[in-house]
């Protein structure tokens, strides 16, 4: 279990997140929503603590996460991967190699700095690749891939890292309806099949009702609905929206996003 208590962070004199207090179950698909600015991706970065609390803890079972440090840090960061919108891979390197980048916490330093893997990390790096059907471009330079392809390995090197907990930070907000729709299906895979707890920021309305099983909604920093889907009222989407809502309630369901009670598998 995940919980937040009174998660605060501050940036001078402004509350970019405000005394949210979260539980989080495991294997649990959530959906984490509201306007640009409400304190979404401030919120998942404490999580993995790339962003500091002001104040407030945050607990993973019995472990106090604000209080990692060192080994214990870099520990965590493997057990709570990160996926960020613009993909944070290495242009130059290969695709394996940027999914092999995953494994960095469970080879020796020595091994990983001169990219001496082995043959078992190799594997698992291919598999990853191979659920995602993108196995045969291991060995393309990963800035020619396209932005959906270049998810999709983001996606695998979060998998390869065994997490707990993987934080999806916008995902698919530069990616066309298509491609939306492939990487939300291998996220919602990766829930279903591995009951891989799934934390993911999206601005979609209409893409979060069709995939998540839990919506929390931020406002101002601050945590103002906690529901599933079905809960999510119109009025309940002006408090969170503001001046925003009508465009995001007139806004037409994507096509591609509607999710099946069993997972889908990928498209290519």
């Amino acid at each position: 279990m995940l919980v937040l208590e009174g998660v605060t962070r501050r940036f001078g004199a402004k509350a970019a997140v405000s005394g949210v207090d979260l539980a989080v179950a495991p294997g649990s698909f959530v959906g984490v929503i509201g306007r640009s600015g409400a304190g979404k991706s401030t919120l998942l970065r404490m999580v993995n603590r790339l962003v500091e609390p002001s104040e407030g803890v945050i607990r993973f079972g019995d472990r106090d996460v604000t209080a990692l440090t060192g080994r214990a840090l870099r520990d965590w960061r493997a057990r709570c991967a990160m996926i960020f919108q613009q993909f944070n891979l290495v242009g130059r390197l290969d695709v394996l190699t940027n999914v092999l980048m995953g494994r960095l916490n469970a080879v020796p330093a020595s091994r990983a700095l001169v990219r001496l893997w082995s043959a078992e990390d190799k594997a698992i790096a291919l598999a990853a690749l191979e659920q995602f059907d993108i196995a045969g471009l291991a060995a393309e330079r990963a800035d020619r891939l396209s932005g959906g392809q270049q998810q999709r390995v983001a996606i695998a090197r979060a998998l390869v890292q065994e997490p707990d907990i993987i934080l999806a930070d916008e995902p698919i907000a530069s990616l066309d309806p298509r491609n939306t729709r492939v990487v939300m299906d291998a996220l919602r895979r990766i829930n279903r099949h591995y009951g891989i707890t799934v934390l993911c920021n999206l601005h979609s309305l209409d893409l979060a009702r069709g995939c998540c099983d839990r919506l929390v909604g931020m406002a101002a920093g601050r945590v103002v609905f906690d529901g599933t889907p079905a809960d999510l009222t119109d009025a309940a989407v002006r408090e969170l929206y503001g001046l925003e809502a009508a465009e995001v309630l007139d806004a037409p369901p994507p096509a591609a996003v509607r999710f099946p009670a069993a997972a889908a598998g990928l498209a290519a």
